[in-house]
């Protein structure tokens, strides 16, 4: 199961026209009409474009990098045109080499302007749907196939509701502990290698398994299972918030470093965005399930707005003052 992690990118990730075909091809209702052939190019920014001012001959300022939607105005715009000249504007706008042309609505185009598609490389496709249920769904879609993303060694579990992930040096009981939470009724998501991806318009991570991996966990000593197999399909979840990092840490390493408070608070940066993060000793005999299960709740608290350990300072100090006084 090994996979090297992809280094951090903070850009939005091009990706081809295919990639968006076979993510939308059945949501979207996606027919392709020309330029089959150009379905690896790539849609350089994810998002959509109306080409309206452009098929009135104004292209200063084009977006061509951007999917390109033609509606029932854009349409009945180029009926009024009539076919001659509505080609004429459609040849100058494909000159510019859009990737991707999408039609709402089961609008067409003219044998000739998809003529035209196919000598300057640019991919027509149709949809079934109308133009303001094909953005909708499109948005989403392009969201998440330009979403910046990265993949880290660790194992990431959903624990009471959270999105936990494990870091550490191997052999330190990442998918043991794992494992034993999952006997507890929570879920994995990703063994030994997790995929990373940032929603970058509310600034949050979430993880999930690699396609190639999802659902197995690696056990020393026993070997590769299948984790929905034997514990069922609960015992399995999707994509989640990443909420927790707990990194795990031989005792002997951070025995000095150790928060034994819990008012040290220095968080994880991935992809940008600051992760809150625990450091977790580990040495023989420690529980660790029973740990990260603690942590995980330790943390709603916190977020809930109750910080045992700023509660406890200030008893403290109050007590302090009254024996003063």
């Amino acid at each position: 199961m090994e996979e090297k992690p992809q280094a951090e990118s903070l850009s939005a990730v091009p990706f081809s026209v295919r990639d968006f075909y076979e993510a939308g091809r059945k949501r979207l209702a996606l027919k392709i009409l020309s330029g089959a052939s150009f379905m690896d190019r790539m849609v350089e920014e994810p998002i959509l474009n109306r080409p309206g001012l452009a098929l009135t001959g104004f292209l200063t300022d084009f977006e061509h990098r951007r999917v390109q939607v033609i509606g029932n105005a854009e349409s009945s715009y180029l009926a009024f045109l009539g076919e001659e000249e509505s080609v004429k504007r459609l040849t100058a706008i494909m000159a510019k080499r859009p990737a991707l042309i999408v039609l709402t609505n089961s609008n067409k185009l003219p044998p000739s302007a998809l003529a035209k598609a196919e000598e300057f490389g640019v991919v027509v496709m149709s949809s079934s749907l109308g133009t303001r249920l094909f953005s909708h769904h499109s948005i989403y879609l392009l969201e998440r196939l330009g979403a910046p993303r990265m993949k880290l060694y660790g194992t990431m579990m959903e624990v009471c509701g959270l999105g936990v992930l494990f870091e550490g040096a191997p052999g330190l009981g990442k998918s043991e502990t794992a494992l034993g939470l999952i006997k507890h009724g929570w879920a994995l998501i990703a063994d030994d290698l997790t995929c990373i991806r940032k929603d970058s318009a509310r600034d949050l991570l979430f993880g999930s398994a690699c396609d190639s991996t999802a659902g197995y966990m690696e056990i020393r000593g026993i070997g590769i299972i299948h984790v929905p197999s034997i514990f069922g399909v609960d015992s399995l979840r999707g994509e989640k918030r990443l909420d927790l990092v707990l990194t795990f840490k031989p005792l002997d390493e951070v025995r000095e470093e150790v928060d034994r408070i819990g008012q040290k608070h220095a968080p994880r940066e991935i992809l940008g965005v600051k992760v809150p993060n625990v450091i977790l000793p580990v040495s023989e005999g420690r529980d660790l399930v029973n740990l990260v299960e603690t942590a995980a709740q330790q943390h709603k608290l916190i977020v809930a707005g109750t910080d045992p350990a700023s509660q406890l300072s200030q008893r403290l100090h109050n007590l302090a003052g009254a024996t003063q006084s």
